[in-house]
């Protein structure tokens, strides 16, 4: 169940402003001994509340009385110094991430070749191929011939083409060579967001080439993320694998330049 400790509230400032609702206006004593908290600290309690504007006193009377303000007023209220906390923690966080890119960015490892990791199933696939699109900091080659019929088109559309755009923000050069079949596959929020954010982007582009039949993205010109069907079933994502090998992605480099060169720019 919902809780007024869960807005912020203690279990004494909440047990006294419930027992307030039900009394309305009373003195601390009377209000000590219906909420259940001890005498000893009713007092703070009532400060404690009466700051954060949620019982109000009549200081003029004797002894002095207190009233509960009413409850969607309160709890705006106890909404609103959450929502500033929480606001506050998210820049505060924000802050150390800063902080922490800078140093841990400064690091400058070694690229291990033939370092290879791998993602299982098309939503794993998915995730592992957008975490390395994200990593790119000079260079993103893609190049599909199909997609899975495993992966739906659209979303992974749209996810793709929103991480590319993040990386042409970075000033990441973006090309890509697709086969015509595959274009025509592309759901129209797709085709529009391109139009209207990539087409004129001077640092992407893209191209189609026909007999294009698998998938693979290259990255800073020393990682390659490959799609891998499943051979027992033609046109089913088996895995994606992600390769780190320099010499192996210059060679796969040289051969994407070949296509690239004959292919024609896209036509929407």
């Amino acid at each position: 169940m919902a809780s007024l400790r869960d807005l912020g509230l203690s279990e004494y400032e909440a047990r006294a402003y419930r027992a307030l609702l039900n009394t309305g206006p009373t003195t601390a004593k009377d209000l000590s001994r219906a909420s259940e908290v001890p005498m000893g600290r009713i007092y703070d309690v009532l400060n404690s509340l009466e700051t954060q504007n949620l019982v109000r006193s009549q200081s003029a009377s004797r002894p002095k009385k207190y009233v509960a303000v009413e409850p969607n007023m309160a709890l705006d209220r106890l909404l609103e110094d959450k929502l500033q906390e929480l606001t506050e923690k998210a820049e505060q966080y924000e802050q150390i991430v800063d902080e922490l890119s800078e140093e841990l960015d400064s690091a400058d490892p070694p690229i291990e070749e033939g370092f290879w990791t791998g993602a299982v199933g098309p939503e794993e696939a998915v995730e592992l191929l957008v975490e390395r699109l994200d990593a790119a900091e000079d260079r993103i080659v893609m190049v599909a011939g199909q997609l899975s019929p495993k992966f739906d088109i659209g979303s992974v559309g749209e996810t793709v083409t929103e991480h590319l755009e993040s990386a042409l923000e970075r000033g990441v050069d973006v090309s890509v060579l697709m086969s015509p079949e595959l274009v025509r596959t592309l759901p129209a929020s797709v085709g529009k967001r391109y139009a209207d954010t990539l087409s004129d982007h001077p640092q992407f582009s893209v191209r189609t080439t026909p007999d294009l039949e698998g998938t693979f993205n290259l990255i800073d010109d020393v990682e390659v993320c490959i799609e891998v069907t499943n051979p027992l079933a033609p046109g089913e994502a088996f895995a994606m694998i992600d390769l780190k090998d320099p010499e192996f992605a210059a060679n796969v480099d040289s051969q994407f330049e070949e296509h690239w060169e004959s292919a024609e720019p896209l036509q929407l």
